[in-house]
């Protein structure tokens, strides 16, 4: 017998990256009286991981709890990052409707499209939320048209059109439902999920039925599963049996060891949840994403949503360099392997391939920030491997024609470098469809996901750091032809030792350099930047020769490094070229050759050559 459960709201916040996800739900955790009164509060609570508290950004999917009203709501914080967004599509199986949080100046922006996209192919029912209406530059009238334009847009039904407008500033923590009058609190928000999101409807009394859409991982209880009991009770310490729809030889029985509801930021234990609830169970040591638990009598798996494909792909091998082993605690392909096998468990997104070579892997992910935050936490884990170039994946049409995946890309840029962005986007092959605004432009392109690699840095050169730039992937357009993939080449070291002044002083002439004194560098290892295309054999390890002249002494403490710049992780994978590998150890990244010996490289170029002519 199907029954509503007034006193529960399942609800997930979805928005482009940066439009203000987590600091609304840090508001609506503060005044559902999650925190006490005099509690230090972090801001952005919810980003726990490292990695989100120093980039600013949610990479994984969260759950919380407010209670208001007596009714209890799980809240989903979601990332705003489209190479996150295996992490969006899979929670929204857990929730009954969604805020869709939209920049009162921006507006809808490409991954706002994205996830409005897959909660519209659902049926969940939307609330629009204005988010940072009290910007001296917000929009909100324009940006409410485009929103339901985006709808529409999106083939929405009519009761899905018929949504609420709620305008908020997430930072001061007030909402309101008409813009003449100014919000106090949250409260008007809360009123209206409780009105307008439906609560879950199911069956308590039937077959207990649960589907995982998140695991979680404890040293101390192992994998976590967590989801949304759709049926029934789960009740701690019962037998129930492991199921999944896509395969269906899978028939596990085990017994539930813990069970846990969300209560705020925690996890409480409890000893049995109805259906509607968001829960999380342990008790067994394999649970994936996508699995099914039911009760013994009645193995029903529920279909789960399908992922978007990965687009980007890179090798992972064992480092070989002549520092391999130094500085990392696993350095094996059998490590290698473990950790990136383990990463499988509980990223949807992520595709993991054997290749010939049994030190090296083919990992597929959404994007460069993608296979990043992945390379990032490894090495911080203390793995020290090395990866190649990231490459798009080509798939093939039914007539054999070659076709590669192509990106929304939305820029606003101020007007007089709007010209630089369009020549930029043109060489990468890409095509403009809309441009808009007077003092500062918002253009819109459709470009092949290869010809943003390394496009990023680019743009903020060419916007003098004013610009702002997203993208998205699209869809499978046929083969664009060549992009070139830098105009500059490397300067390559030709020793190894140990880098000094007097070395690089006389190098920097030649271009930019990546590292400073006492660096420790190798032959093949690419030290700076040329200017020009090509690359450039260096060496930084040069020592100044002694002379009879002693005033000649202290011309070396003259010397000054004017040209140095220090790579970040993603600027070093924008800038390795096919020939090139980057070094990833848990203290250093070191870019180089595949092929380290000078005299090698260049009979493999003269080579090269001749077949070419």
């Amino acid at each position: 017998m199907e029954m509503i459960r007034e006193n529960i709201r399942n609800i997930a916040i979805i928005a482009h990256v940066d439009h203000g996800k987590t600091t609304l739900v840090n508001e609506m955790l503060k005044q559902g009286g999650v925190f006490r009164e005099n509690q230090q509060v972090a801001d952005r609570v919810m980003d726990s991981n490292d990695l989100e508290k120093e980039r600013g950004i949610t990479i994984l999917a969260k759950n919380t709890s407010v209670n208001y009203n007596g009714v209890k709501i799980n809240v989903v914080d979601t990332p705003g990052h489209a190479d996150f967004g295996g992490e969006v599509e899979r929670v929204l199986k857990m929730v009954d409707g969604v805020l869709l949080l939209i920049d009162s100046f921006e507006g809808p922006m490409p991954q706002t499209r994205f996830v409005l996209q897959h909660a519209l192919a659902l049926g969940l029912p939307v609330i629009i939320v204005v988010n940072k209406v009290d910007r001296p530059d917000a929009r909100c009238d324009e940006v409410v048209s485009e929103a339901i334009d985006l709808m529409i847009d999106l083939d929405a039904d009519e009761s899905q059109l018929d949504t609420p407008i709620v305008y908020a500033s997430a930072r001061a923590g007030t909402a309101t439902l008409d813009l003449s009058t100014p919000g106090v609190d949250l409260r008007p928000l809360f009123d209206t999920i409780l009105q307008y999101i439906p609560a879950p409807k199911g069956d308590p009394e039937g077959p207990a039925q649960m589907l995982i859409s998140t695991i979680d991982y404890n040293e101390f209880v192992g994998r976590i599963g967590i989801g949304r009991i759709t049926r029934g009770t789960m009740k701690l310490n019962t037998m129930k049996t492991r199921c999944n729809y896509e395969n269906p030889e899978l028939h596990e029985s085990f017994r539930m060891s813990s069970l846990f509801a969300f209560d705020g930021l925690k996890r409480t234990p409890i000893e049995e949840a109805s259906m509607g609830e968001i829960v999380a169970i342990t008790g067994i040591e394999d649970i994936m994403i996508g699995d099914t638990i039911c009760a013994p009598d009645a193995v029903e798996p529920l279909p789960f949503v399908k992922i978007t494909e990965p687009t980007v792909v890179m090798t992972f091998s064992v480092n070989d360099s002549p520092f391999a082993g130094r500085e990392g605690t696993y350095v094996t392909s059998r490590h290698l392997r473990a950790r990136l096998m383990r990463e499988l468990e509980t990223d949807v997104s992520l595709r993991v391939e054997e290749t010939d070579s049994p030190d090296a892997f083919r990992v597929s992910g959404r994007g460069e920030l993608h296979l990043s935050v992945l390379i990032e936490n490894m090495r911080r884990q203390g793995y020290e491997f090395q990866v190649s170039k990231p490459e798009v994946l080509i798939q093939y049409d039914e007539n054999g024609n070659k076709m590669e995946p192509v990106e929304k890309m939305v820029c606003d840029v101020p007007s007089e470098y709007a010209g630089a962005v369009i020549e930029k986007i043109g060489r990468r092959r890409g095509v403009m469809d809309n441009m808009s605004g007077m003092d500062r432009v918002r253009l819109e392109f459709t470009v092949p996901s290869r010809g943003l690699f390394g496009y990023r840095s680019e743009f903020m050169t060419d916007t003098r750091g004013e610009g702002v730039m997203s993208a998205v992937f699209d869809h499978y357009e046929p083969y664009k032809g060549d992009i070139p993939h830098r105009n500059c080449g490397a300067l390559v070291s030709t020793e190894t030792g140990e880098a000094v002044m007097y070395g690089l002083f006389y190098a920097q002439d030649r271009g930019t350099l990546f590292y400073g004194p006492g660096t420790a560098v190798y032959t093949g290892m690419i030290v700076g930047q040329n200017a020009r295309t090509g690359d450039i054999d260096v060496n930084v390890c040069r020592q100044k020769h002694l002379t009879s002249i002693r005033n000649a002494a202290g011309a070396e403490t003259a010397m000054k490094l004017t040209s140095m710049k220090a790579l970040t992780l993603e600027e070093c994978l924008e800038f390795i070229d096919d020939d090139e590998l980057l070094e990833i150890t848990p203290k250093n990244l070191r870019m180089r050759k595949r092929v380290l010996e000078v005299e090698m490289r260049k009979k493999l170029a003269a080579r090269a050559r001749r077949s070419e002519g």
